[in-house]
C-alpha cells in the first residue's frame, strides 16, 4: 500500500520533492497544498519577486529528473559574471569560472509544476491551490484546511497523512506544530536590510546605455543602499534595491516624481531606464523583509519533515536559499535509497546529516558579504587575488568564497571551516556597527 504524503507548499523544493517521490516505484501517493493561486493562471506578481541564481547545487538536483534541466534553462538566462558600477561610470568586472542560471522564483516553480502534471495524473498526485493549512493534529496525523473556491466561497476539510512535508517557507505552518514538542530548538530573525523589487524595460532600447547581458549588474552607495539587476530572457531587467530597514530612505518616496528623482540622483543609469509607470508602481509596492530561520531537528518521529526555508531560511546575500532547498530534496532522496524507504530511519538521518550544513550556511549567508565600506573594498581585493592565485596554485590558495558556495562538491560546513578567518572578521565588524 502506498504511503500517503501531504506536501504543504508548492514552491520549487516542494514540487521537486514530489517528482523524486513519485518515481520511487509507486510507493507514494501525493497531495500538495498551496495557499497561493495556481501560477499558471494568474498574472505575474510584481510585489515581492526576487531573482534567483542557480549554481551546481540547484541544477544538479533538477538534473536528476529527465527533461527538467532543459525546461528550466529554456526560461532562464546564463550569467557569466558581475559588473560593479561605481561613480563617474567606472566599472569593475568579476568573471565567473562556471556560469549561473538566473530566473525568477515563480517561473522556476511553474516549470517544475508543469513537468509534474505532464508526467503524472490524478491517480498519483493532486495539487490544491488557494488552500490554507489551518491546523495540524500530530497525534492523529490529520490536517485541517480552508480553501477558496472560484465563486469566492470558503470550504473547510480535513485530510490525513502518513508523511507530512513542510515546504511552506520561512513562516512555515508545519514548523509551528514543532513548537509544542519537546527538545525543539528554534530561532528566527529579520535580515537588517529590507528590499523592493524593480522592473525595467530592455536597456538596449535606451540610447547611450550599455548594460552587458549575461552579467549581474550591481550598484552601491555609501549609506548601505545597493541595487542588483539581472537581464531576463525577454530582454527586460528585474532586480531589487536593498536598504537598511532601520534607516529607511525609500519609505518617504510617495509618488512617481520623487521615485524618479531619487534614482536619478543616486543611481543615474536606473533613473534613465525607469519609465514613469514603473516609478509609480515602485512607490506603491510594499517594503519586503527577509526572515531567517534556524531550528533543530528537521523531523518529528517517522511522519513529519521540514525542507527548504521552513527548516533553514537564510539571507539572500550569497544566493544559496533556493540552491540549498533543492539540494535538500536530492539529499533526502539519497537517504531514502540508503534506508530502503524506512521513514523512521530516513527522517532521523536527514536531520543529523543536514543540520550542520544548514547552520554553516546561515553563518556564510550572514557574514560572507561585508556591509562596511572598508571591508567591502578588502572583499573586492581578496576576491580578485583569490581568483588569480587559485588559478595558478589551485592546491595552495582557495577560490573566491562565492565560487565555493555555488559548487556542489563541498558541503557548507567545510566551506565555513575553510573561510572561518574572513567570516569571523566580518562578524566582528558587524557586531561593532
Amino acid at each position: 500500500m502506498a504511503n500517503k504524503v501531504a506536501i504543504i507548499g508548492a514552491g520549487p523544493s516542494g514540487l521537486l520533492l514530489a517528482h523524486y517521490l513519485l518515481r520511487r516505484h509507486h510507493q507514494y501517493q501525493i497531495d500538495i497544498y498551496e495557499r497561493r493561486s495556481d501560477p499558471r493562471g494568474i498574472p505575474f506578481d510584481k510585489t515581492r519577486t526576487f531573482p534567483i541564481s542557480l549554481g551546481a547545487r540547484g541544477m544538479n538536483a533538477l538534473r536528476q529528473i529527465p527533461g527538467l534541466e532543459e525546461a528550466v534553462k529554456a526560461v532562464s538566462l546564463e550569467i557569466q559574471g558581475s559588473i560593479l558600477h561605481g561613480k563617474n561610470g567606472k566599472t569593475q568586472v568579476i568573471k565567473r569560472k562556471i556560469p549561473l542560471i538566473t530566473l525568477d522564483r515563480t517561473n522556476l516553480a511553474t516549470v517544475i509544476l508543469e513537468k509534474l502534471v505532464e508526467k503524472y495524473d490524478n491517480s498519483r498526485i493532486n495539487i490544491h491551490f488557494d488552500c490554507q493549512c489551518t491546523e495540524i493534529d500530530l497525534a492523529n496525523k490529520t490536517i485541517k484546511f480552508s480553501q477558496s473556491t472560484s465563486s469566492n466561497n470558503i470550504t473547510e476539510f480535513t485530510s490525513n497523512y502518513d508523511l507530512l512535508i513542510g515546504a511552506d517557507g520561512a513562516r512555515s505552518v508545519v514548523r509551528e506544530a514543532f513548537l509544542n514538542t519537546d527538545n525543539f530548538q528554534f530561532e528566527q530573525n529579520y535580515v537588517p536590510n529590507a528590499y523592493k523589487s524593480i522592473f525595467l524595460p530592455n536597456p538596449d532600447q535606451i540610447p547611450g546605455i550599455d548594460l552587458q547581458k549575461r552579467k549581474v549588474h550591481a550598484w552601491r552607495i555609501n549609506n548601505g543602499i545597493s541595487i542588483l539587476m539581472l537581464h531576463q530572457i525577454d530582454g527586460n531587467m528585474n532586480g531589487v534595491i536593498l536598504f537598511p530597514y532601520a534607516k529607511n530612505p525609500i519609505e518617504q518616496l510617495a509618488n512617481a516624481e520623487e521615485v524618479q528623482k531619487f534614482f536619478q540622483d543616486n543611481f543615474p543609469i536606473i533613473g534613465q531606464l525607469m519609465p514613469a509607470f514603473e516609478a509609480e508602481e515602485f512607490a506603491k509596492r510594499p517594503i519586503s523583509r527577509v526572515l531567517t530561520v534556524r531550528c533543530n531537528p528537521y523531523h518529528l518521529g517517522d511522519s513529519v519533515l521540514l525542507i527548504g526555508d521552513a527548516a533553514h531560511a537564510v539571507s539572500p546575500s550569497i544566493g544559496q536559499g533556493c540552491n540549498s532547498a533543492l539540494e535538500d530534496v536530492l539529499i533526502f532522496d539519497k537517504i531514502l535509497d540508503e534506508y530502503a524507504d524506512n521513514l523512521a530511519q530516513s527522517l532521523t538521518e536527514y536531520s543529523l546529516r543536514r543540520q550542520p550544513d544548514a547552520f554553516a550556511l546561515r553563518e556564510l549567508s550572514d557574514y560572507s558579504f561585508p556591509t562596511s565600506k572598508h571591508l567591502f573594498t578588502e572583499f573586492i581585493i581578496r576576491n580578485t587575488l583569490a581568483k588569480i592565485l587559485h588559478q595558478i596554485f589551485p592546491k595552495t590558495f582557495l577560490p573566491p568564497i562565492f565560487e565555493s558556495v555555488f559548487a556542489d562538491d563541498i558541503p557548507y560546513r567545510e566551506i565555513l571551516h575553510k573561510y572561518q578567518g574572513w567570516i569571523s572578521k566580518v562578524k566582528k565588524n558587524n557586531d561593532k556597527e
